[in-house]
């Protein structure tokens, strides 16, 4: 076999994921008839069909996914190469982080705090959806997610976690509601209105598994996906949060909110996740040695 043309070799992965010759050609902005002569010229060169034709639709044959994993792996491993000496040319050092929309503000300063305030060193925080940031770490656009949600993991994820802290949940509220208290969590979670994370959070799983088990309706007063509502909502009196303590420490250490009861068997998890890189960037590790596991974030 003749030696691999990269050339082809990417017009043959784009021809993969546009589906048809037409697209891939206008993707690539040449011509259709170059497109299907050069994926013909890497077929005899690997000597396999790797397209079978479906209507107007080009479908991979067995050859075709193989090569096409091959592809991936090739032009991810040319991407790093590229960021990674693009970055050894700048002056300064770039770490960018993801982090959930709804993570807590205290736990990202003290994750980048290793880093903020070196003149050599830029820190890109990004926030958005588990689901976003998983793409933008796959995309290499950011080099580690923090969250609170194990991302799903099976034996061709490309995801790599470490718990990085946990710190405990409690139930939060004014001073109106001491004398509820004093009667128990129990009298506190079946007659208190209450203010919970929203349903596909972490903390709501398991404070939900918790009241099922003690026999409890609870009276849901408001619901919000971001720490930042939970503690306004728990200081306008809207109810009792559900909410780790941290999150409204400044609240607490001041007398506005009390810490009524600390939850059992529910905690906030931090992960770091990122992917196997071939290139890593060297600040990445000097944070996460920084981040010390099973301590409450500061």
């Amino acid at each position: 076999m003749a030696n691999l043309n990269l050339h082809h070799l990417r017009l043959f992965r784009a021809t993969a994921r546009e589906g048809t010759l037409t697209a891939a050609a206008k993707a690539l902005n040449i011509s259709q008839s170059a497109v299907s002569t050069q994926i013909k010229a890497l077929e005899a060169d690997l000597g396999h069909d790797l397209f079978e034709r479906r209507g107007r639709n080009l479908v991979l044959t067995e050859a075709g996914r193989i090569a096409l994993d091959y592809a991936d792996q090739i032009f991810l491993a040319s991407e790093q190469l590229s960021a990674t000496f693009r970055a050894v040319g700048e002056q300064r050092k770039v770490l960018r982080i993801g982090a959930l929309a709804t993570l807590s503000r205290n736990f990202q300063i003290g994750f980048i705090q290793p880093v903020i305030g070196r003149d050599d060193v830029e820190v890109v925080l990004r926030s958005g959806t588990q689901g976003t940031l998983l793409r933008a770490l796959e995309a290499m656009t950011i080099d580690v997610l923090l969250t609170n949600m194990m991302p799903a993991r099976d034996a061709a994820s490309p995801y790599l976690a470490r718990r990085l802290a946990q710190q405990p949940v409690s139930l939060v509220g004014t001073r109106s509601r001491l004398a509820l208290a004093a009667q128990g969590m129990t009298a506190l979670l079946t007659r208190a209105p209450l203010i919970l994370p929203t349903p596909e959070t972490a903390l709501r799983a398991g404070f939900d598994a918790m009241i099922e088990r003690m026999g409890i309706v609870p009276r849901i007063a408001a619901e919000a996906d971001d720490m930042a509502m939970l503690r306004l909502l728990a200081r306008s009196d809207a109810g009792v949060a559900v909410i780790p303590p941290i999150v409204v420490r400044d609240e607490l250490a001041s007398g506005t909110l009390y810490e009524l009861f600390q939850l059992p068997d529910i905690a906030e998890i931090f992960y770091a996740v990122t992917i196997k890189r071939t290139f890593p960037n060297p600040l990445l590790q000097d944070v996460l040695e920084n981040a010390a596991p099973e301590t409450d974030p500061a």
